[in-house]
């Protein structure tokens, strides 16, 4: 059996990786002509393509494995069953999963590979892509984050946002420091949340407190019932920091959504994505287990072509319900840790099905 393993794996090792290779270089190719205009208009730099190249292969890596798993599991035992090498196996008393075990067993080390890679490189490659194409190729303004607050200056003034959501075009947790010519704090506008309407952020519970120059003393304490805060940002310049989660990894993800809600704070986006940390590398194990039933049932009929095809197809169908069920999840229909693992979970239960309909 040591010999036929080696030989299970070095057949589909070599599948695996031409799948790899032609899914990377496709994505790659496709999000480089999205891109390649920024990259013309602004005079991008030899050093700034390759930072692109090198830190986009094991972002899109990370992705496109579980897709190209399921592939290389199809045209692997979908090949060995055209040339009746399965049939052979099985007449020697070799069970279906002795057969598999080699590869299933490659796809767990997959998986927890995947998993080191979003806890410890795949956060870093996406602050490194965020910062070249958001703000050194497109120009916008960096927004400086610390734990996912946003920092920034206007004129005198230094604003902190506790939270920004722009889909639903509210920020909570909103600071305003205000400074004279001489840098000495004169005023401090605190409001808990506000919402983009007309064109200008208007918030409730407004508290303004003014502040002496020179002493620091507080001169005045307004609370105004609402008020339209001069923010200098529409809820755009805000979306990428909402992407901001890709460049945290599962324990800060946790550490942000504790802090976020001991302040009162939903935390909703955190706690979806961080269990995402986890579900998301053992997908790779499940498209193995589903790729066999599909590649057996189709023997000797099988093709190339065909077995792409279900690999595709099967890889959308996930990608929609997986996206479906995240939605649900940052909307709060569905727990966090359900919006995670039922896209998993559905898949698991299908390919047991079908193993369990294949005919020994």
């Amino acid at each position: 059996m040591k010999v036929l393993s080696r030989y299970l794996l070095v057949h589909f090792s070599r599948i695996l990786a031409l799948c790899a290779a032609a899914f990377i270089g496709i994505y790659l190719l496709i999000d480089f002509f999205e891109k390649v205009d920024d990259f013309i208009d602004h005079k991008a730099s030899a050093w700034d393509y390759l930072t692109y190249l090198l830190n986009s292969i094991p972002f899109i890596f990370v992705q496109i494995l579980p897709l190209a798993i399921l592939t290389a599991v199809v045209l692997t035992l979908g090949g060995l069953g055209r040339t009746n090498e399965v049939t052979a196996m099985r007449a020697c008393g070799i069970s279906l999963w002795k057969i598999v075990q080699p590869l299933m067993a490659l796809a767990l080390v997959l998986s927890f590979t995947l998993l080191l890679l979003n806890e410890f490189v795949i956060p870093w490659n996406a602050k490194q892509l965020n910062r070249l194409l958001e703000y050194k190729l497109k120009g916008k303004q960096q927004l400086q984050l610390t734990r996912q607050e946003i920092w920034y200056r206007n004129g005198r003034r230094i604003i902190n946002i506790a939270l920004a959501s722009p889909q639903k075009k509210s920020l909570e947790g909103i600071t305003i420091f205000t400074f004279d010519e001489q840098q000495d704090l004169v005023a401090r506008t605190t409001a808990r949340q506000a919402f983009f309407s007309a064109g200008s952020w208007q918030s409730q519970e407004v508290i303004k407190r003014t502040f002496a120059p020179a002493t620091g003393d507080l001169i005045q304490t307004e609370v105004l019932s609402s008020q339209a805060l001069q923010l200098e940002r529409d809820p755009e310049d805000f979306f990428t920091r909402e992407d901001i989660n890709s460049e945290l990894n599962f324990r800060q993800l946790s550490e942000l959504a504790r802090k976020l809600e001991a302040e009162g704070y939903d935390a909703t986006h955190q706690r979806v994505d961080m269990h995402n940390r986890l579900a998301a590398p053992f997908t790779c194990l499940i498209m193995g287990f589903l790729g066999v039933p599909f590649a057996l049932q189709k023997g000797r009929k099988g093709n190339i072509a065909l077995g792409i095809g279900i690999s595709l197809a099967i890889g959308i169908v996930y990608f929609i319900i997986q996206s479906l069920v995240t939605a649900f999840g940052y909307s709060s229909a569905l727990p966090p840790i359900f919006a995670a693992w039922t896209a998993n979970f559905i898949f698991l239960l299908s390919a047991v099905w079908l193993l369990l309909n294949v005919r020994e």
